[in-house]
């Protein structure tokens, strides 16, 4: 190594932020094994990223096509400038109740050939990377711009060959049932080569899970997720496009079509501004991709609660009894059934306007608080751009609506929404997405969110926010028996993509052996009573679906039911202990009372055997409930050995609970 070598790796080892050549810049993660590296050449930006010295993301694209100007070539890098971020917060209802953000900020100015300048901003943390860009106000040829709008993003994921693939497939508009789609309900597919083309030709929803499997690499095992957060009325919501070979994966925005073609697919932002941040997680293992909070991490509260939001569970009558449920008495029985199992919230779906009445459920509602329930309310978002024809319609659609019926909702005592059908990812939308949150917060609502998109940090942005369906979910168990297969693989995979960036309405803990209100008809559940307890602990929201039924209070064993009486919902700390996407999950969360909880399922038709750490998690742990080999629920005490660990044998589609 010559004299000149040796001196830029000194510098590069010793100062990881001044520039590597002339246009290329790196900074570094706070433990240094994360570094990012930003080249300008030849008038191109481009980035590339490597971990624990390996390549994870080759040279991939950056930049905007906008209406100031072209940010995607002729570019000079003018300046950058790199300091170091430390940020504790706190949080309701998510995986962790108080974050440590640690990081280091590179800001880099460029200019193109006419002047005109424009920003990049990278965050890297120990296992995340986070990047958006910057527009100042700024004058040229004696105008000046105070506005743009943004055509085109360059930004591109490309991983090194042999990476495979965890993805679901982005639809196009006004698709699906009553062209309600796109809502993010399309299957994951596993293990997929990159170069598979999408399913639909429309690219990939958000998020999107990538292994670095190619055995001539040198890192196997690595893990990365890819995402987005941010996203308020100030833009739309992105996703990725098809791969392509050389290229990767790139930033693809809204369909022309989605909100029934009204609105732009362009993004439009004041001057200066901003766009949202792509997040990259990387991890050796599956553990930083678990337990991420970047989404949260590079967002700030957009308002204060207006109260003290409560978490808890909910019975819902409609997943087993579909709309012939919706009536006054059935209602009456899934509020007797909360109040017996200690549950917070009854959730009354679609038609409760028509099949009940406004006068009669002001009433269910005094009845429910008498019980010490209260209720959550479904609506239907549409305006115009679905034909779906549940009601109630045009409440939720317009800010005069919204405020006469929350208005309303809050004299009888409603605690909660669930607003159903949006149209797409415009900016349009994500704006009635903020502004129905917004307007809920002002009379004490929560919002849960159905038919809809990916939420992108809004657990953090908006203080009411609880969930967002945004996955094929429950109800598909119900319509067809292909879905009640496909569930355990569903729920072992979306601890490691869906769920490990954003709160989750799954929409239901099934306890009926069979989709039926009889539980003797129609198709038959296809996990064990175990499975769906520990999937409680599995899926992360803080208000959460039991899914159970009256006749299930004779049915259940009394320590299933002890356990649902009392099934935390917020977690002050969740650990990722074991298991591969759509195969298996354990994972550890530690309740907000102090109290851990252990929980895995199963997706293989084998038995899986698995020795579990318990240091860590305190001594209070002493019970376990667990299959036996005949599938069959059962309670039994734990037991550690010498070294403390304990063995548990999870069966096919089985699951197990050590609390």
């Amino acid at each position: 190594m010559n004299r000149f070598k040796i001196f830029t790796f000194l510098l590069s080892s010793l100062f990881p932020f001044l520039p590597l050549f002339a246009d290329d810049v790196r900074v570094s993660s706070p433990d240094g094994n994360l570094v990012v590296t930003v080249n300008c050449q030849n008038g191109v930006v481009s980035y590339s990223a490597s971990f624990y010295n390996k390549t994870v993301i080759e040279r991939s694209a950056l930049g905007l096509k906008t209406s100031v100007g072209d940010f995607t070539q002729s570019l000079q890098l003018l300046d950058h400038e790199t300091t170091a971020i430390h940020q504790k917060y706190q949080m309701r209802g998510t995986k962790a109740a108080e974050n440590d953000y640690q990081a280091n900020r590179l800001a880099l100015n460029f200019r193109d050939r006419d002047g005109l300048g424009f920003g990049i901003i990278f965050q890297v943390s120990n296992n995340d990377i986070a990047f958006k860009y910057a527009i100042p106000r700024q004058k040229y040829s004696g105008k000046e711009f105070k506005r743009a709008l943004i055509y085109h993003e360059a930004s591109a994921f490309n991983f090194p060959q042999g990476t495979t693939t965890f993805l679901s497939p982005q639809i196009g508009p006004e698709t699906g049932w009553e062209q309600t789609k796109p809502s993010y309900e399309e299957e994951y597919t596993a293990d997929a080569p990159m170069t598979k083309p999408s399913q639909y030709g429309h690219g990939y929803i958000f998020p999107a899970l990538f292994h670095i499997s190619n055995t001539q690499h040198p890192s196997p095992n690595t893990w990365l997720l890819v995402s987005e957060t941010g996203v308020s009325s100030a833009y739309c919501g992105s996703h990725l496009s098809d791969y392509q070979t050389g290229r990767g994966y790139t930033i693809a925005y809204p369909d022309k079509g989605e909100n029934n073609g009204v609105g732009s697919e362009f993004p439009a932002i004041p001057l200066p501004g901003e766009t949202p941040w792509r997040t990259i997680t990387v991890g050796n293992s599956l553990q930083p991709i678990v337990e991420t909070t970047i989404s949260y991490d590079v967002v700030e509260p957009r308002y204060k609660a207006s109260t003290d939001y409560k978490p808890g569970r909910y019975t819902w009558s409609w997943l087993i009894g579909q709309d012939n449920s919706i009536n006054y008495a059935d209602q009456v029985r899934f509020i007797d059934l909360a109040s017996a199992m200690g549950f917070e919230y009854c959730l009354v779906d679609n038609w409760w306007d028509q099949r009940i009445g406004r006068e009669q459920l002001a009433e269910l509602s005094k009845y429910a608080q008498s019980k010490g329930v209260s209720l959550l309310l479904w609506y239907n978002s549409n305006g115009f751009w679905n034909d779906a024809p549940q009601t109630p319609r045009d409440c939720m659609n317009t800010a005069i609506a919204r405020e006469k019926e929350m208005k309303w909702l809050q004299s009888i005592g409603v605690k909660g929404i669930k607003v159903d059908f949006f149209g797409g990812d415009k900016q349009q939308t994500m704006q009635l997405y903020e502004d129905i949150l917004s307007d809920a917060n002002r009379y004490g609502l929560q919002v849960v969110f159905h038919g809809c998109t990916l939420p992108r940090g809004w657990e953090r942005m908006y203080p009411n926010f609880v969930a967002s369906e945004a996955v094929l979910a429950s109800e598909n168990v119900f319509f067809n028996e292909g879905a009640a297969i496909r569930e355990p693989f569903d729920l072992t995979l979306h601890p490691f993509c869906r769920n490990a960036t954003a709160s989750m309405d799954w929409g239901g803990i099934i306890m009926n052996k069979y989709m039926s209100t009889d539980n003797k008809s129609r198709h038959r559940r296809h996990t064990t009573d175990i499975f769906e307890l520990a999937s409680g602990i599995i899926m992360q929201t803080s208000v959460q679906c039991v899914a159970m039924q009256p006749n299930n209070l004779q049915e259940l064993p009394q320590f299933e039911m002890d356990f649902l009486r009392q099934l935390p919902t917020t977690w002050e700390e969740t650990r990722f202990i074991d298991g591969y996407p759509g195969k298996y999950v354990v994972l550890a969360r530690k309740a907000t009372n102090g109290q851990w909880y252990i929980a895995g399922l199963n997706a293989q038709s084998t038995p899986l055997t698995l020795s579990i750490d318990l240091f860590g998690f305190g001594d209070k742990l002493s019970k376990v409930l667990i299959d036996n080999k005949k599938g069959q629920p059962q309670k039994t005490a734990l037991k550690r050995d010498k070294s403390g660990k304990t063995k548990i044998t999870l069966q096919p589609h089985g699951g197990a609970v050590i609390f």
